[in-house]
């Protein structure tokens, strides 16, 4: 029989791929099926046993890709309906771009492509020395990955990927990332108040679409890949309804003050953890807004951690995004010199980031100043980072998505990317400027430097929004917030 939440140390299967790496055996076998020639259309398919069909995905505005090739949002990125008697059940924020002509199980950088790696994330942001926002960061010829960090990133999704460890382990090998078994951390969050039994064993399932596997992969990846010395939480949530993620995100409080979940293995109740001990919560998923939903801001207030949430994929404005107490990812597009050099051009606004005025939450004192959000609520998002699955990033990933695809390695875009890349650099950046008691404390002191182009690339191109209605413009907008990192001073 196992607890409710159980702590599952990763350490045997990733000292195993660790092992069979360095035995010269690191070649994966190429499983992949040659689907790229695909559409979007073609990916409804019969419902999955978790997920929705194709008849609610996303449509994507027309653009001219980088190059050819297809997009592919999953399942578990459409809108997903509301269960009855719940506010939401949160989708994924993942869409994934396979390029034509490549078989993704190649190791990246799949023969000279410009997608982008940790180590040209690192120098585009400048978190590394000889970085530069304006510098070619080639992502085919930059080798020096960020590094720090301290203390924890709990990263709550839903449900399970079996793979998750060994996943990560095989992501740092290839891009020479430090990682030690006792980083990563997988908790199942079954709580008395959570849809899986409590004390049955029964763990959490998977979703056999795969969506939220890949989610998780990018999820602790990436994290990882901008705070390499930062603890990992993976916390598994049973469903992914409104109340199964609201405790999943009780539990990841306590694990990243105390580094236990505090459950009584008895009645199932969940404890909570008073403690100094500082990190970051960071979600990738989000529903629509609902009314109500200010009395569920008190689940991000727990004492010195830090709340992150994305955007979104599509026009609007998600929750947990909306809320004052989390740091709102928004997403950029990096422009690169293609087919020539893949050398830096231009960062823009994406134009599929979420963001706008929110419907029930005040504005925050955080944003009394901010000009173009005229009205009484609060705007999003507040900062951003490359999210464009067109200029998306690598992600190993075992799990088979969608039934169609069976690579390893990925190019994904969407808000989760900027979500975990944000956590992740915040870890870092805390580590020099004092860890923040709360999320407004961090936003209060980054809003303050939105007009400091020393610490912040203020996105002046660009749209996004209902009808592409929205712009880029100065200082902070509906599109890109305060803009992206230049280097940690502003966190």
């Amino acid at each position: 029989m196992k607890h409710s939440i159980e702590l599952r140390m990763a350490a045997a299967a990733a000292l195993l791929v660790f092992v069979f790496a360095m035995s010269g055996l690191a070649q994966e076998s190429k499983a992949g099926l040659a689907q790229q020639s695909k559409s979007k259309a073609q990916l409804s398919g019969p419902v999955s046993p978790i997920g929705v069909s194709g008849s609610g995905q996303q449509s994507a505005p027309p653009r001219l890709p980088p190059a050819s090739g297809t997009l592919v949002i999953p399942k578990s990125s459409q809108a997903q309906p509301t269960p009855a008697g719940h506010n939401f059940a949160a989708h994924t924020n993942v869409e994934l771009f396979i390029p034509a002509g490549v078989t993704p199980d190649e190791l990246p950088p799949f023969g000279g492509y410009g997608y982008e790696t940790p180590a040209s994330i690192g120098c585009h942001y400048a978190f590394v020395a000889g970085g530069s926002l304006t510098g070619a960061c080639n992502p085919n010829s930059t080798t020096t990955n960020p590094t720090g960090g301290a203390h924890s990133i709990a990263v709550v999704d839903a449900y399970d990927d079996p793979s998750a460890p060994s996943d990560l382990a095989w992501f740092s090998l290839q891009f020479g990332i430090p990682l030690t078994v006792s980083q990563i951390q997988v908790v199942w969050a079954n709580t008395a108040a959570s849809s899986c039994p409590v004390n049955e064993g029964y763990g959490v399932p998977v979703d056999y679409s795969g969506g939220w596997e890949l989610e998780e992969a990018l999820d602790i990846e990436w994290a990882h890949a901008m705070a390499p010395a930062a603890k990992i939480y993976l916390v598994e949530a049973c469903t992914n309804y409104d109340s199964d993620l609201a405790q999943a995100v009780l539990v990841a409080n306590n694990l990243v003050n105390c580094g236990q979940s505090l459950l009584n293995p008895s009645t199932g109740a969940l404890g909570t953890c008073v403690s100094s001990n500082p990190g970051m919560v960071s979600m990738s998923w989000g529903g629509g807004e609902y009314p109500g939903e200010t009395s569920y801001d008190s689940y991000f207030t727990a004492p010195n951690v830090v709340y992150f949430a994305a955007a979104g994929d599509g026009p609007g404005v998600e929750y947990p995004c909306a809320s004052p107490n989390v740091i709102c990812a928004g997403g950029t597009t990096m422009r690169r010199n293609y087919p020539t050099s893949f050398n830096f051009v231009q960062e823009t606004a994406w134009v599929d980031t979420g963001g706008g005025a929110i419907a029930y939450e005040a504005k925050p004192g955080f944003q009394s100043s901010v000009g173009n959000n005229s009205t009484a609520f609060r705007g999003v998002p507040d900062v951003s980072v490359d999210a464009d699955p067109y200029t998306g990033v690598y992600v190993y990933d075992t799990f088979p998505m969608d039934i169609y695809y069976f690579y390893q390695w990925w190019v994904v875009g969407g808000t989760s990317v900027s979500t975990q890349a944000l956590a992740g650099i915040v870890n870092v950046a805390s580590v020099t400027s004092g860890f923040a008691s709360s999320s407004q404390n961090e936003l209060n002191y980054f809003y303050g430097f939105r007009t400091n182009g020393s610490v912040i690339q203020d996105i002046q191109v660009g749209y996004c929004g209902p009808y592409m209605g929205l712009s880029a413009i100065v200082h902070w907008d509906f599109c890109t917030g305060v803009g992206t990192p230049n280097g940690y001073g502003a966190f």
